[in-house]
Order: C-alpha cells, then structure tokens, then sequence
C-alpha cells in the first residue's frame, strides 16, 4: 500500500480549494502539513472550519499566509518533508510558483489554468498575463483522469482541466477518439453553470441576486482552446451563466461520418466508460441535481442517424470532478491507487 504523504493546499480558503481540503481530511494516505492563503488574505490566522464551518472539528488547522519567507521555511528548509503541493489560487500565481515546489522534489497539482494551456502565446489572450515558467509548462501534463492515467502517473506537474472542459471532453473524447465525427465539422458545445464556478470573491456579475440566465463570453471565452485542444478537433463554445449555486451541464453537437451508427457511438462510450466508477452512462438526458456535491459525471446521447448527427450530454458539480474531486482522482493515480478511492460511499447491503 502507498504511504502516507505530507500534503499542502496553497488557496484554501476558496470555494475549490475548501472543497479538496474536504476530501483530503477523508483520505487515509493524507496528512495536511499546511493550508495556505494569500499574502494580503483577511483570512490569515483563522481556522480553516471558521471560513468553512461544514468542517468544523473535521479541520481546524489554521491558514497561513504566502510569502517568500514562509515558502523558505515551510519548503526549502521544511522539519517536515512535503510531498504535494495543491494550487487552488489565480492562474499567474501557480504558473510563477510551480517550478520552485517541483524543484524543491514536490509533485504539483494545479486546479488553476496556468498550465492548461500547451501554446505560451494563449496565455495573454485567454488568461491575461504571459506565461514565466515555459519549462514548467512544457513538461506539465493535463490531468483529465479518465483519459490521462498513464501521463499522470509520470510527472510531477499535473494541470486539472477546467470545469467545462471536464464535462465537454468526457462528451466529446469518446467520439473524436475513435474518428467518428466528419473532419472539419463544427462542434458545438453549450454551456450552463451555476454561479460558484466564477469564485469566492465578490462580483456584481455573479451576485446571486443579480443574476439571470445568459450566455457570456461567447467566441471568446478561456476553455474554448482548451477544449479544442484536448479535443483534438476545433469546438465553438457557448457559455451561460443560471442563478443557482453549484453544477454544471454541457450539450455538445457533433456531425457524424455518414457510415457511422447509434450502435458506433453506443460502443465508443461503452469502451470509455464500461468501467469508470465515476462515470456513469445513465438512460435519460442528465441532471444536475442527480451529480450535485458528488464526484460522479453523468452521460447520455442521442444518434439521428438520418442527419449524421449525435448530441451528447454530460452533468458534474463543478467544484468536485470540475475542479476538487478531479484534482483528488489524479493524486490517487499518481499514487498508483485507483482515481476513485476514497471518493465513493461504503456501498449499501440490504
């Protein structure tokens, strides 16, 4: 069995960041060494149960504050060896700091976007800063654990998709995989998350009270070349933001080849997910509130074999398999464990 590894969380005061601490309280090859907070956070010095109080007497460690000095003392010069480092901060702020924990011998899981991206120039297009560690981004491997295991496994910088992302490509990797689509066919994916997915921080644009259902940032959002490029394929993606607090839905359209038929498609997703635990291939169009504060996925589809076309959709919570519970399944492959161990309930006898 995989020893116990000394882990630290870097913005655990966030919704995500909250959210793994959570789950790494219940797993039995965690020890929490640090949760960490920014410099100038309010939070600083408080327990991480006051911020979060579903945790109380779960976890009561209290946060710190990030500074070079702290980074020296609690890494560089640690009593105690970490071994993780999970980043549930701003995109720019793991794409400076990953390469010091990788070259201190800590392996990094990145919840942020800062090493999504493969191409250097997207950064200041899509995320708004240029990227400083271009060999740290060159060696990170993106972390879509249904897909990904072996990549995962052997490195030490692991980029957790995005929450759309995740939904999209669980959709549409089972169909591009296989070369079942008609190249050069617009894939379009639609969108719709609650409104936890834009962060903790206060914003007029994602007040619950203010918000109604829209579409944003369409043609331009930030997971549109992600999703293409771990797609494999060019997608338009339409995103929408609901008044409702967690989960998120994606519909995706796809032309099919002319040869290709239901039972094609049946058998691709078969093939992907037959045996996933954290799947699940059900028979009616998903919902969020069957994936809520899970770490499931739903999935189900429909082929119009006359028009050559399936649309496929997929639900999640986005702050568990679209951020916390995805970074947890990696940690666990990279463990050599299976990605859902210690995700799932003790299964029920009757």
């Amino acid at each position: 069995m995989s020893e116990v590894k000394n882990v630290v969380v870097i913005g655990a005061s966030g919704y995500a960041g909250a959210e793994l601490v959570g789950l790494l309280c219940q797993h039995d090859k965690v020890s929490i060494q640090h949760l960490v907070v920014s410099e100038n956070s309010t939070s600083c010095g408080k327990p991480f149960s006051e911020l979060h109080g579903r945790w109380q007497g779960v976890c009561d460690v209290p946060l710190q504050s990030f500074s070079q000095q702290w980074f020296d003392e609690n890494i560089v010069n640690a009593v105690q060896k970490i071994d993780t480092v999970f980043f549930a901060t701003p995109h720019d702020f793991s794409a400076d700091w990953a390469q010091a924990f990788i070259d201190s011998g800590i392996k990094v899981f990145d919840l942020s976007g800062g090493f999504r991206l493969k191409n250097p120039s997207d950064y200041p297009t899509f995320y708004g800063f240029e990227h400083a560690n271009i060999d740290a981004l060159a060696q990170a491997k993106y972390g879509l654990a249904e897909w990904q295991k072996d990549d995962i496994a052997n490195t030490d910088l692991i980029s957790i998709p995005g929450c759309y992302p995740t939904a999209s490509l669980l959709s549409i990797k089972p169909i591009t995989k296989n070369y079942l689509h008609a190249e050069n066919a617009l894939i379009v994916v639609n969108g719709i998350s609650g409104v936890s997915g834009a962060g903790r921080s206060a914003s007029l644009a994602t007040n619950f009270n203010e918000v109604s259902l829209k579409a944003y940032n369409v043609l331009q959002h930030r997971h549109q070349p992600e999703i293409s490029q771990e797609a494999n394929a060019q997608v338009i993606f339409n995103p929408h933001l609901a008044p409702y607090k967690r989960g998120l839905l994606t519909t995706v359209t796809l032309q099919l080849k002319s040869e290709i038929t239901a039972k094609h498609v049946s058998d691709a997703f078969e093939q992907a997910y037959g045996n996933t635990p954290l799947v699940r291939l059900v028979n009616t169009w998903p919902q969020i509130g069957n994936v809520a504060h899970t770490p499931f996925a739903d999935v189900h589809w429909q082929v119009d074999e006359e028009k050559n076309v399936v649309v496929v959709s997929c639900a999640i919570d986005n702050l568990l398999k679209g951020a916390s519970s995805q970074a947890l399944q990696c940690f666990n492959l990279s463990l050599g464990l299976p990605s859902e161990y210690s995700l799932l309930p003790t299964k029920i006898s009757y």
